[in-house]
Order: structure tokens, then sequence, then C-alpha cells
């Protein structure tokens, strides 16, 4: 097993217009965070995203025939009506801010 590469930084430069890096920061400072750091996260997640998008599963035929499950829709019962009709915190106004 090879041994762990050692955690070092690196610096990521990028152009942007004077909006887009307000905008950024305006952002950034509504969590508490700095530019790089809310950048750096938020593209991140976006790579996450893509790769997670884009990866492959190998399945058996078996497993595969499954997957018309879920394009089914679910038998009507009562825990489903219920579910539906059921509102979502924010449209309660019950939910805490």
């Amino acid at each position: 097993m090879p041994a762990p590469r050692p955690v070092e930084s690196v610096s990521i430069n990028i152009r942007a217009k004077s909006r887009q890096r307000d905008l950024i920061d305006q952002a950034a400072g509504r969590l508490g965070r700095g530019r790089s750091e809310f950048m750096l996260e938020a593209a991140c997640h976006e790579a996450e995203s893509v790769l997670l998008d884009q990866t492959f599963f190998a399945v058996d035929a078996g497993t595969f025939s499954k997957r018309a499950l879920l394009d089914r829709p679910l038998p009507p019962t009562d825990q489903l009506r219920r579910l539906l009709k059921t509102k979502a915190p924010w449209e309660t106004g019950s939910h805490k801010a």
C-alpha cells in the first residue's frame, strides 16, 4: 500500500469581474467565511457533484432489471396520503428561523 501523500497547500488563481467578487464576498460574509474558504468549498462541492453525476455503476442483469421499480408510482396507502397532505415546515410557519 503506497504511503499517504503529505497534505500540502497549493495556490489557485482565477480572474473575476468586480461584481462577481462582490457577490462572492457578500455570500461568504453571510456565512461568516472568508472569500477563499467560501470559493474553495463551493468549487469542491460542484466538482464532487459533477463527478458523482458521471459515476459508472456496474451491476448484474438481475439488479439492473430492478431499476424499473424506480419509475413505478407507490401504491396509494393511508400513510402515503397523510404524507402528501402534510405541509412542509416552511409552509406551516412553525419552523424557527
